[in-house]
């Protein structure tokens, strides 16, 4: 992938999913995401030992690391990919990253999960496990990724994508030269204590935070683009600061970012099912928009998405065709929107700035939110949106009672059935297969004759309901949010020219930074 004519790190980690569902939003809305995000995003016990254990290299391929080393250093793009573990490295970010890459065209490295041969693709399949086995694994440890298939990736891989990997490609690759690298990274994000401290999940459960990434990117030769299409992605917006300190000036060396989300909401971008006309996510419509074409690829004029008009579809003009097209949960943010809401004051006199990408997602998205015949003004969609906002609050609410109702009910279950067999809890004790084995009959005619299971049968099935509702009111919200930060960043951009012309000047910077256009083939 490359972006601009500078260095571009595109960063594209989907929101974690969980039983199937978009998971909701932080923070006062943070319920559903404490009670489904660390099955997929928290390493098991051991993990942590085992990721610090595991060799640079993976074992599934023998990396040439001269050759490696030469494809860095004449990158024009860096695309990264997966998850920690895999069941975290879903079929739908594979397909980004190739997607990526396809768009992006020649000169260009891909890390991707354990590296290439490696069976870490997690693709849905549908395949039931046996009923009894199936009740013991939701009971006794739960999680993701049952009927699922595992297989190796179908696009080309350079090398793993472990952090310490992908810092060290990051750095290797920006060391020098005039034209832009762009640096593409899917899988999953979470959120930090605060924006900078937020992270992208990498293979072997390592991390990179904004931080980390912002130390890395101060001391590069090369310009750069950003684009992170994770959960919490925003957080490295905080990458138009040095050091990602918010209070800093702007680095050095050029560059800038387009971001999934802010740094506290989620994103799609993570399904295993296959099927790309069922799924969302940022990087599904920001790379086809790159080559001219809708979510489905075909192709549109380039009016459709040239909204600075220019001619070329840059980067931005990719973004501002997320934020106006898709139908899930992403709310994009830039460094140039960061930048503006540090700087700028939120009212006071305002100056004439043009902003054409903000007056096309306000016009777009204008009627989804007004009643009458004219659009709507600034304080109606912020209204609207905090009566989303208090909806999506008490939908939080029944969803952590249904999830809290599904736990009790299942350890009404788990104890009737510990009481008689004591090792069914551990699929590892000597004794459990012997067990399982000679016992699943009355296994089975236990829990078919219990009404605690048929309990937590219904309590399963509506806690699966709470979370789809969730997730469709979520979905609901995006673009009257998306609508209001439009209508904020034009009035900041205003206030910030007539307010502080230095400020401004480096916003206009960052702007035309994200405005880059890659070099691509239709």
């Amino acid at each position: 992938m490359s972006a601009g004519r500078g260095i571009a790190v595109v960063l594209g980690v989907g929101g974690l999913v969980a039983a199937g569902f978009a998971l909701g939003r932080p923070g006062a809305r943070e319920s559903a995401t404490a009670a489904f995000e660390p099955e997929v995003a928290t390493a098991s016990p051991g993990r942590d030992e085992v990721a610090r254990a595991v060799p640079a290299t993976s074992a599934a391929a023998v990396i040439d690391e001269v050759a490696l080393a030469r494809g860095l250093a004449s990158a024009r793009w860096l695309v990264v990919g997966g998850g920690a573990w895999p069941d975290s490295t879903q079929v739908q970010i594979e397909q980004d990253v190739g997607l990526a890459a396809e768009v992006l065209g020649p000169r260009g490295v891909v890390l991707f999960g354990a590296g290439a041969g490696a069976p870490v693709v997690q693709v849905r399949n549908g395949h039931a496990v046996e009923s009894v086995t199936a009740t013991l694994g939701d009971l006794f440890a739960p999680r993701g990724g049952r009927g699922a298939s595992y297989r190796a990736p179908s696009i080309a891989v350079d090398a793993e994508a472990t952090a310490a990997r992908v810092l060290a490609s990051i750095r290797s690759a920006s060391a020098k030269g005039d034209q832009p690298l762009l640096v593409v990274i899917a899988g999953h994000g979470e959120m930090g204590e605060s924006a900078r401290d937020n992270v992208i999940s990498l293979w072997a459960g390592s991390t990179i935070s904004a931080a980390e990434l912002a130390h890395t990117m101060d001391g590069a030769g090369r310009p750069t683009r950003l684009v992170v299409t994770t959960c919490f992605s925003g957080g490295f917006g905080e990458l138009a600061f040095a050091a990602a300190e918010s209070t800093a000036d702007a680095p050095q060396i050029e560059r800038c970012g387009l971001f999934a989300s802010p740094w506290d909401l989620e994103a799609s971008g993570c399904d295993p099912n296959p099927d790309r006309s069922a799924q969302q996510g940022y990087a599904l419509h920001f790379f086809n928009a790159l080559r001219g074409r809708d979510r489905e690829g075909e192709a549109l004029p380039i009016t459709a998405f040239d909204f600075d008009g220019d001619g070329a579809i840059g980067l931005l003009d990719a973004h501002t065709r997320v934020r106006i097209a898709s139908d899930g949960i992403e709310v994009p943010t830039t460094t140039a929107e960061r930048w503006l809401r540090a700087h700028a004051p939120d009212a006071g006199t305002a100056a004439e700035v043009a902003t054409p990408e903000e007056d096309a997602v306000i016009a777009a998205l204008s009627p989804r939110v007004g009643a009458g015949p004219q659009p709507p003004t600034e304080a109606e969609v912020a209204a609207r949106l905090d009566v989303l906002e208090q909806q999506l609050a008490a939908h939080d609410a029944a969803t952590e009672d249904a999830r809290v109702a599904e736990e009790s009910a299942s350890r009404t279950v788990a104890a009737m059935l510990l009481a008689r067999w004591p090792v069914l809890d551990d699929p590892w004790h000597p004794e459990f297969a012997a067990v399982l084995e000679e016992q699943r009959g009355s296994i089975a005619e236990l829990l078919a004759g219990a009404p605690s299971y048929a309990a937590y049968l219904a309590a399963r099935d509506e806690s699966a309901r709470a979370h789809e509702r969730h997730a469709d009111h979520t979905a609901e919200a995006a673009p009257v949010e998306r609508l209001l930060r439009a209508m904020e960043t034009r009035r900041l951009a205003a206030n910030l020219a007539a307010h502080d012309r230095e400020a401004f000047a480096q916003w206009e910077r960052l702007r035309a930074c994200e405005r880059w256009v890659p070099g691509i083939d239709p």
